[in-house]
């Protein structure tokens, strides 16, 4: 039985409740007692609310489902039968949103955005310090450069990959600060006169910038600074000089590193990439955000034998043209992803009932949030006095309005000024797809980002269509028609909404973040594509991205498509229902191989190990980015292969056994690892075969569910 605290109707985990009383509540000038009577009042009041949605989200799919056992697909009857159940609903009349108390990384500035989860503090502070990078390191540890010609990356340093990575920083100052005449790389000296950088050459010429605005400041003497400070496209670069340092000596002009204004904004994640089922889990969480907007987070590593203790980076600091110094944010401008409208959490039982996790995440992350909102830390996240929510998984304007009534609840429960709380809409449910302007029309005044979710939008597309037919094969789903009409109308229609210059538009997750190679090669197509902000999976990946918001500035790009029209809603509302199903029984072993061992490798490690987010080798051994939407995906596609009969339940019985044997052999170096095979009765591989076998009956073909209810067994959860 969990100790819980008696608060009104409120039964308080004691974890939870400890933590809010001892480490939340303090200086936040809130009493304990108006806190929980007020906290009691808004879980009174919105719950019923919120069932009434999910409820509404059931009885919409089983009529969607009825019709399609009942009529073949037909483009104008379904958009027909769709409006007439209150899925299609008119659009609403042009409007532009009014969001104010933006800080100008979501408003003004393009760049890579890092997502991370909030219960590890390491990977927090990681991200949060991401703000600046160092281009050389992010090049020589990974496959952007090659290998080849003896340019490995080996245990020591390699003059040889050095020599590549100098050679690439050098091309990308030329394409990115160009010198009026003359290459970056016969610079021979830095130096500052007459308040413009002046290089000289190693043909004994110099040369100033062709463009002498790039160049906005530097530390150290003018004759011979150490840093370099340039500006392009609202981002920055640093060329930090020091010839006496190991790779500034074989620099003629001592350049030792280029450093890259990178993760400009951080989503700090409480949803999918945790696994947090109970009071225990979430405390982990909330405490890292605490720290986090109090500027005291701290995590102390042991790297090559020493102890190294991680904080908040300060801010950075330069010398300007006119005589002053300026100041650069040192960090990351950090949102919080909250939990959805779907899950309860044990955490709070209300009237014996366990409370909606999303209603509880909003009433306790704005607390967690005060020193921030209030000004009160040393190191600022906001400096506009807003805390920015990010609000996945939610299905249409009603659900939108209501996250946006229950942030007006948590502000007044909790004193704050209208408003204070800004929110993020995931754009990755297919009813917030097709009423896209609606839903950002409900949250006109706090609507700072719109992000195309591509991962759980491909997963709510297949459950929405799993009684239609079966589905193209996983790897091309999103080469549909489907597809790009969503990508490109969450662009346009954000820029119609007036985002340029309020709000961020983002696109989804590089998923494979070993290769970097290929990200730099083609994630030049998301600030094209007009998106301000694109997911990262680390801080290497972010230095990289930050080289396409230099060849591509996203603010003109943005004017130029406000000129054009969305692609159709016909595309979007088209399945990717596969018109020939003639595979081979070969073809359908291998995608039941690639789905189901996929599907094993990332459930084992949250089941057991309560990974929310992770790399996880595929069938192939390559490590990909893993979390509960490419989950979603891989569960939902096999449920609707197994429902019209492409596949059956034993072929489907077999490939999980001997997929669960080659996760096991992926593992066998994990010392916390926990074998499936050979008894395959475990919690995790129990999870995955439901996951499968009961994907119809789950809602929207969500995991969390499955997910957390294996989880807490577990770890022994009961109930109360």
């Amino acid at each position: 039985m969990t100790a819980r605290i008696q608060k009104g109707k409120l039964a308080i985990a004691k974890e939870l409740y400890d933590f809010i009383e001892n480490e939340a509540l303090p200086g936040s000038g809130l009493d304990s007692e108006t806190y929980w009577k007020n906290f009691e009042q808004v879980v009174v009041d919105l719950s019923p609310k919120n069932k009434a949605l999910l409820a509404k989200r059931d009885d919409i799919q089983a009529k969607i489902d009825e019709w399609h056992r009942n009529n073949k697909f037909e483009l104008e009857a379904y958009k027909a039968f769709l409006t007439e159940i209150g899925y299609l609903l008119p659009e609403v009349e042009d409007f532009q949103i009014s969001t104010e108390n933006v800080d100008e990384e979501i408003a003004l500035l393009a760049g890579a955005q890092l997502v991370v989860p909030v219960r590890n503090a390491r990977y927090c502070l990681n991200a949060a310090n991401a703000r600046w990078g160092s281009l050389y390191d992010a090049l020589y540890g990974f496959d952007v450069i090659s290998e080849e010609g003896g340019a490995e990356k080996g245990k020591g340093y390699n003059p040889a990959r050095g020599a590549k990575v100098i050679e690439f920083a050098k091309n990308f100052l030329n394409e990115t600060f160009p010198l009026a005449n003359g290459s970056h790389a016969d610079a021979t000296k830095y130096a500052v006169e007459g308040k413009k950088l002046v290089v000289s050459l190693k043909d004994g010429s110099t040369a100033t910038l062709a463009k002498e605005a790039q160049f906005v400041g530097f530390n150290g003497d003018e004759a011979a600074p150490t840093e370099i400070v340039l500006l392009n496209n609202g981002l920055h670069v640093i060329i930090e000089v020091d010839a006496t340092s190991p790779i500034g000596s074989t620099d003629a002009a001592g350049v030792k590193d280029l450093v890259l204004e990178a993760a400009v904004t951080t989503i700090q994640d409480l949803e999918d990439s945790i696994a947090a089922v109970d009071a225990e889990e979430k405390v982990e969480g909330y405490r890292n955000w605490l720290g986090l907007m109090k500027g005291t987070l701290s995590e102390s590593i042991e790297k090559n034998g020493k102890t190294v203790t991680r904080t908040l980076n300060k801010d950075r600091t330069h010398k300007n043209l006119i005589g002053g110094e300026t100041t650069l944010h040192g960090r990351s401008l950090m949102l919080l992803r909250n939990v959805g409208h779907l899950m309860t959490n044990p955490a709070i039982l209300v009237d014996g009932a366990e409370i909606y996790e999303g209603i509880m995440d909003a009433l306790i992350t704005p607390l967690l949030t005060f020193a921030d909102i209030k000004g009160e830390n040393e190191n600022k996240n906001s400096r506009k006095g807003s805390m920015y929510i990010v609000k996945p998984k939610m299905h249409g304007p009603e659900e939108v309005a209501f996250a946006v009534e229950l942030f007006e609840r948590a502000e007044q429960a909790l004193g704050l000024p209208e408003k204070t709380l800004k929110i993020g809409i995931m754009d990755e449910e297919r009813r917030t797809s097709v009423n896209l302007k609606n839903c950002i029309a409900q949250a006109k005044d706090r609507t700072i980002f719109i992000n195309t979710g591509f991962m759980d939008r491909t997963g709510d597309e297949i459950h929405t269509f799993m009684e239609a037919g079966p589905f193209v094969r996983k790897g091309e789903v999103k080469s549909q028609i489907w597809f790009p009409a969503y990508e490109n109308r969450n662009v346009m229609i954000g820029l119609q909404a007036g985002l340029r210059g309020k709000a961020q538009i983002g696109k989804g997750m590089w998923p494979k973040p070993d290769m970097l190679l290929d990200m730099y090669k083609t994630k030049i197509e998301h600030p094209e594509a007009g998106a301000s902000c694109a997911w990262v999976p680390s801080p290497s990946g972010a230095v990289i991205h930050a080289i396409h918001y230099h060849q591509c500035n996203v603010s003109e790009r943005q004017k130029e498509l406000l000129n054009t029209q969305p692609l159709s809603l016909d595309d979007l509302l088209t399945p990717p229902l596969a018109t020939d199903t003639n595979w081979s029984e070969e073809e359908k072993t291998k995608e039941l191989e690639n789905n189901l061992q996929g599907i094993l490798g990332y459930v084992v490690r949250w089941v057991d190990l309560g990974v929310g987010c992770s790399k996880v080798l595929d069938i192939n051994n390559v490590g990909l980015m893993e979390d509960r939407a490419t989950l979603r995906i891989s569960s939902q596609h096999v449920a609707n292969w197994l429902r019209h009969g492409i596949v059956t339940a034993e072929q489907v019985e077999e490939v999980f056994k001997r997929m669960a044997k080659v996760v096991d052999e992926q593992n066998a170096n994990d010392p916390l690892y926990t074998p499936m095979a050979p008894s395959f009765d475990g919690y995790a591989y129990k999870a995955a075969y439901d996951l499968v076998f009961k994907g119809g009956e789950q809602p929207s073909g969500y995991t969390e569910p499955l997910l957390h209810a294996y989880r807490l067994k577990l770890k022994g959860y009961t109930g109360d």
